[in-house]
Parts: structure tokens; sequence; C-alpha cells
């Protein structure tokens, strides 16, 4: 385990866990039995009957950090991963510490300093691996601990791999130079010394004490590369091989094991796991909230709409969402009943005669799409995503616009990224793409609560809503 992660890295962040858990468990039973928030029924219990829990407490964690894996990130993780593993491993600490209690009935502990441990653990872990990764990366900018890594290629493909592992020096890479497959070899690659040809790795590798070498060749050079990997067989460096697909990696690009079997995802959604089912969760709870206070408005309207002319409520809409799956989409319906009878699927534009009196103004506030609060409630869209579109114009924009199709990685949303920054209605295609495609790739709650909070500070009055 040392060996994947780094061996500074996983002793200063496993020293800051057990500092800040033992912390946690004193302060759970100060605020228990100090504070009193709750009065104590059964007495005060001594704090020696909770110190000897201590040892049970970093044993029940590196139990927990080994089914969660927290240690084994070689590459780091980001802040809101690092306070996902960190809770779960929390919890599964306190799972471990609730059964140890069950069955040793020598002591009765108190179930709330468990909560209080259960809530404190998770601050304190990510303060103690604040202070932890600071200092790894002062030490990292010292040269303690380092990796030194060879790269045998000189293509783009290598010099990008070279960059993003100096990218992560804090992490103990150190590129030490590069292998060259051409002949003669360049004396430079990046900026980055050129130390022999892919024929010299073993000896270079030796030479320079260099301990993982990652093969960057592009693809018509597989015999090269097969060559180096028989040399290197029977060497002690590590060896780590990039594909020559960065020109075919999109969203979220990653690689997964499927029984020992390497598998490379080019695109996928982010929405898997615990992040699924939190956005879910939030869009159900946010949209019958929002029905429930905007109901005079939506009857209301409803009313409007129906006296405004003749026809139904609601117009009923297929659009393509998550997947490529079609549904159907309400709206409040804004323009006459018979609107494309002669011009078929067109965009609305400004001044459009197809419009109801009403139908001008709900457009133009965006009250016509409060009805898509029902299809967020039924699943088929969310709050915050890209806006769906009609299959006829989808057919369209994925002849023109690269990347098109790679939006229905993700829920369509009532409002998005590219919504909030102006650019909706009919508007450049290019730029709505590039916005929704940012989105996916950075999701999180917290963006799409500020994608909400932007929606409703900024108003649904928009300047290309006709």
């Amino acid at each position: 385990m040392l060996r994947r992660y780094g061996q500074l890295n996983v002793v200063l962040l496993a020293a800051g866990d057990a500092l800040a858990l033992l912390a946690a468990w004193m302060l759970a039973y100060w605020a228990r039995f100090g504070l009193e928030f709750i009065p104590v029924a059964r007495g005060y219990p001594p704090i020696g009957t909770y110190l000897i829990v201590l040892p049970f407490v970093l044993a029940a964690w590196l139990l927990a950090a080994r089914l969660t894996h927290l240690y084994n990130h070689r590459a780091g993780l980001k802040s809101a991963e690092e306070i996902m593993r960190l809770t779960y491993a929390m919890a599964w600490t306190v799972l471990f510490l609730i059964a140890l209690t069950f069955f040793y009935r020598g002591v009765s502990y108190s179930r709330l300093a468990v909560v209080y441990f259960m809530i404190l653990g998770p601050v304190l872990l990510f303060l103690a691996r604040r202070v932890a990764w600071s200092a790894i990366r002062r030490l990292r900018r010292r040269g303690v601990d380092m990796r030194r890594i060879l790269v045998a290629g000189v293509s783009p493909l290598a010099q990008r791999t070279a960059e993003r592992l100096e990218a992560y020096r804090y992490l103990g890479f150190q590129v030490i130079g590069h292998l060259s497959e051409e002949d003669p070899p360049p004396p430079q690659a990046g900026g980055r010394p050129v130390l022999g040809g892919i024929g010299e790795a073993k000896a270079v590798a030796e030479r320079e004490g260099a301990v993982e070498v990652y093969v960057a060749l592009p693809a018509e050079r597989r015999e090269a590369q097969k060559r180096l990997l028989d040399d290197l067989a029977d060497s002690s460096v590590d060896l780590r091989v990039v594909p020559d697909l960065l020109d075919h990696m999109r969203l979220n690009a990653g690689i997964e094991e499927l029984e020992g079997l390497p598998v490379i995802l080019l695109s996928q959604t982010p929405l898997l796991g615990w992040s699924r089912v939190g956005k879910r969760a939030m869009d159900a709870a946010l949209a019958g909230l929002a029905v429930l206070v905007l109901s005079p408005v939506l009857l209301l309207v409803a009313a409007l709409v129906k006296l405004s002319s003749p026809g139904p409520v609601f117009y009923k809409q297929e659009r393509m969402g998550l997947d490529g799956v079609r549904f159907t989409m309400y709206k409040f319906r804004s323009m006459r009943q018979d609107a494309e009878r002669e011009t078929g699927a067109v965009w609305a534009r400004p001044d459009d005669d197809r419009r109801t009196w009403l139908g001008a103004f709900l457009r133009r506030t965006s009250l016509d799409e409060l009805p898509q609060l029902f299809n967020v409630i039924r699943g088929e869209m969310s709050l915050v995503g890209p806006r769906p579109e009609r299959p006829v114009f989808v057919d369209q924009f994925r002849r023109k616009v690269p990347g098109y199709m790679l939006r229905h990685k993700m829920k369509s949303g009532m409002t998005g990224w590219a919504q909030v920054n102006g650019w909706r209605g009919d508007t450049s295609i290019e730029k709505r793409i590039e916005c929704d495609l940012y989105y996916i790739e950075h999701w999180s709650l917290g963006l799409d609560l500020k994608i909400l909070w932007l929606t409703i500070w900024k108003g649904f009055v928009g300047r290309n809503a006709y």
C-alpha cells in the first residue's frame, strides 16, 4: 500500500488522521459530559473508560480505511471526493465501534457521545489533512521522498504525460527526462532532457536511478513499445503505459478493472453511485417544495391560458434527455394551437406572430417553463442540467457540432450553466455546448446550488426568451 501511494503521503496523512480521531473521540466525551447539552441521567463515567477505547478506535479506522481504499489513491483526491471518502470511512468506523461496544457489556458507552464523534470526526479529519498536505508540499519542494520517473517517448503524447506528472510534483513525481523513439534523438522534449533512445531504457534507468518508466509512444510505434516492454521485463522499475487515446477521451475519462481486465473509459456520466442518489434527492425535494410554494401561480397561469385562447392549457413536446432517451416535456401553452401546422419544427423568433397575447409575456418571463417541475418530480428531468432539445434539432446539431451528443451524458435540466451565462434561446449552439460540457465535467451538488441561485438572482427574464 505504501508503494502504491507514496510513503511520505501515507505516513503524514495516517498520522494526521490518528490525531484527528483521538481529538474527535475526546471532544465527543467532553461535549457529552462536560457541556451536557442534554442532562446526564446515569451519572458521569470516568474518562479512563473512554481512553481505553482509543486503540480500538484506531484499529476500526484502519479497517474502515482499508475497505474504502482511503490511502490507495496515487494521484490524490479532489477535496469533495476526499470529504466523501472520509465520511464513508468514518461511518464504517462507527459501525465497528457500535459492534464492539454491543458485545462488550462491561461498560455502557453513551450513544450521544458516539453521535458527536461521528459528526466531529469528518470535520477534524479534513482539517488535519489540509495541514498534512501543506507539510507534504513543503517537503516535496525540498526533494524529500521523490520518485524519479523516465518518460519513454518525445511525441506530443509523451510531453503531455510529463507535464501532467510535473503538475503533481507534490505527490512525489519527478520527471528526470525522456527516452526518444526517434533516430537521431532530439536533445530535448518539452524543455526536458532526452537521456537516450528507447533501446537504452534499461541502462538509462539504472544510470539515472529511475524507479518508474511511463511508456507514452504513439499508436504507430507499437512494435517499438513491445520491444521496450520486453527489455524492461526483468528490470526493477515500475512500468506504466499511457495509451494513445487522448484525442478520443471526452467526459470523465478513466480506467476501471473488470475481473483483472483493465477497461479504458473514454466518456461516462458523472452521476454514479451516491452522486446520482444525491442529485435525485435534491431534485425531488426542491421541485416538490417549489410546486407547493408556487401552486397559486400555477393555478393562476393555467386559468389565464385557458381564457386567453382556444386550446389546451399545457403544451406537450417530445424532447431528448439522458442517454438519448425521449420523453414528453410540459410547458404552459404560449402559441396558437396550430402554430407549426404550416412551418413544421422551427425556432421561435422575436415578434413571433404565432404567440398568443399572454404567451409573449409567459415566454419572456419563463413562466411557461414552470410545468417542467412535474417532469423533475417524475425523474425525467433535473432542476439543473443541459436544456433538452427536440429530436429533429438534435439530428441537425449532432452533424454540425463536434461532441454535441455528450451533453446527453447528464439528465436534462430546467436551467443550466449555459442559461445563467446568457446562452439560451436562439443563440450560438457552440457556446451552449461549451457551457454544457463544462458543467458536466465539473458537476457537483455545490455547482447545482450555485446555478439555481444565479437563476433566481439574475431573474427569469431573458433577452433571448421569445
